[in-house]
């Protein structure tokens, strides 16, 4: 107890917090890990019988894996467990828990296991899992039960009845609520029947027909398409120069996943003064001169809090819909891998862009003409999974995803990469694969399947499915439902 705890008490009148019973933490040193490993033998070698000598396996020569221990505030073992990836090569997403163990003499204290149990779940998702299980001893299985656990079936172990259980995890469902869910009752007004002419929604409506929650709109009478970002206020004001950039670079994605070419940009710029607006100009300038896009105007006001917001107009006679999608299609994601985390934004913005040449930048305006797909978006702010769900969801369709399939670079988790920002990504669906050539420098795979139904969900190599995304994304109007309205 602290003196600070102790002082709280006194002014608060509430209880000073007490000493806790024991600690998890990470093993951090050899000689952590060798009392880890000795526990493991007294448990299931001496006491249970389940090993002849040793337990040990490739699990533990993995430099990923993570031994979680509880420890008395004497120091004294009282149990660890051990998290690792659960496939070896590249980390998909995948991680499993096992060799969970407590002393004898520590079962009676109360809540060993559980907080082992519960401190590997938050481990697990901090390193970047959206799949954690375990095949546990059955007579283990209500405790995992009561943590929030789910069984998949039984099976055996070493001769021994183990379960196979799962931990929940709603990372991208959290996501996808967060960026997306409030889009259909919100635009409601847009997307629903013109109560004028009774046509239903038609070319007047959000998007035009066939085109609702499309990343560029059609432009009624031309072949022109305005697309059109705001780029969030706090990362404006953080680095004005990569919100500039960034400006240009969604908003010609956006053009880029409807096939069409772009012809120009305007801007509108809220800043505290001339000197910050400058800032958010230069980055705007840098990317308007790489992309070899002009910037045709726009509306500047200073003695504001820092806004920025970009249109930009292309040109294609056949716009690729994000909704054209049928169930029984292929997924595919063509991705630029290359890159890194924009600094102070790991885990949620990867940077292809800032390092290519101006005609490598321009060569991806060619890629989805080049895949001729029946429908394309996009990756933006609802990661991989989420944008893929709003493309199912148009469609009418829903979503399955090969995990181990999907293109990802080196450099970031699983979880990050399929919920993050991700530079140059687009998904598509297609009913045969395109011949034409793409820019050497993205990769393009085929990692998944439109079906009936609705949501998103990820196989992984072992056969299991799990829900990434239970039901609609956005909770706009499909493809299918507008363009039959409006027949």
């Amino acid at each position: 107890m602290s003196i600070v705890d102790l002082d709280r008490g006194i002014l608060t009148g509430g209880r000073p917090a007490p000493i806790p019973a024991f600690v998890v933490s990470q093993a951090d040193t050899r000689a952590d890990l060798a009392a880890y490993r000795a526990l493991r033998r007294e448990v299931f070698v001496a006491e249970q019988g389940i090993f002849a000598r040793d337990d040990a396996d490739r699990v533990d020569d993995d430099p990923r894996t993570v031994v979680l221990l509880a420890r008395a505030a004497d120091g004294t073992l009282l149990g660890g467990v051990r998290i690792a990836p659960a496939v070896e090569g590249r980390d998909i997403g995948w991680w499993s828990g096992s060799r969970l163990a407590v002393s004898a003499t520590s079962r009676t204290h109360a809540g060993v296991g559980g907080a082992l149990v519960r401190a590997a779940c938050a481990r697990a998702e901090a390193e970047g899992a959206l799949r954690f299980d375990a095949t546990v001893q059955t007579q283990n299985e209500p405790l995992f039960a009561r943590l929030g656990w789910r069984t998949l079936g039984a099976v055996e172990v070493h001769g021994r009845p183990h379960v196979h259980m799962i931990w929940p995890i709603d990372r991208v469902e959290r996501l996808a609520r967060a960026t997306k869910a409030v889009l259909g009752p919100l635009l409601e007004g847009f997307t629903r029947p013109d109560p004028l002419d009774g046509t239903g929604v038609g070319d007047r409506a959000l998007g035009g027909r066939g085109f609702v929650g499309d990343d560029a709109s059609p432009v009624p009478g031309s072949d022109l398409l305005a697309a059109c970002d705001a780029i969030l206020p706090s990362m404006v004001e953080r680095d004005p120069e990569w919100a500039g950039w960034c400006a240009v670079l969604v908003n010609l994605n956006d053009l880029s996943a409807m096939g069409a070419s772009p012809v120009g940009l305007l801007d509108a710029v809220g800043a505290r003064d001339a000197s910050f607006a400058r800032r958010v100009f230069r980055g705007l300038q840098d990317a308007s001169r790489a992309w070899g896009v002009p910037v045709l105007g726009g509306h500047t006001q200073l003695g504001v809090p820092a806004s920025l917001s970009v249109t930009a107009l292309g040109r294609t006679d056949r716009p690729v819909a994000g909704g054209g999608g049928s169930a029984g299609e292929s997924l595919r994601l063509t991705a630029d891998l290359g890159g890194r985390w924009r600094p102070g934004y790991s885990g949620s913005q990867w940077d292809s862009s800032s390092h290519r040449s101006a005609d490598e930048l321009r060569a991806l305006a060619g890629v989805v003409p080049a895949l001729r797909p029946t429908a394309a978006k996009d990756v933006s702010m609802a990661g991989l999974i989420g944008t893929t769900g709003m493309l199912a969801e148009a469609s009418g369709c829903k979503a399955v995803l090969d995990v181990a399939r999907v293109p990802a670079p080196a450099g970031a988790t699983a979880g990050d990469w399929l919920t993050c920002f991700p530079g140059f990504a687009m998904v598509s669906a297609e009913r045969e694969p395109a011949r034409a050539p793409l820019p050497p420098f993205v990769d393009s795979a085929v990692c998944g399947r439109l079906t009936d139904g609705r949501g998103v969900d990820l196989r992984w190599p072992d056969g299991v499915v799990t829900t990434a995304v239970a039901g609609t994304v956005t909770g706009l109007p499909t493809t299918t439902t507008t363009t039959k309205d409006c027949a």
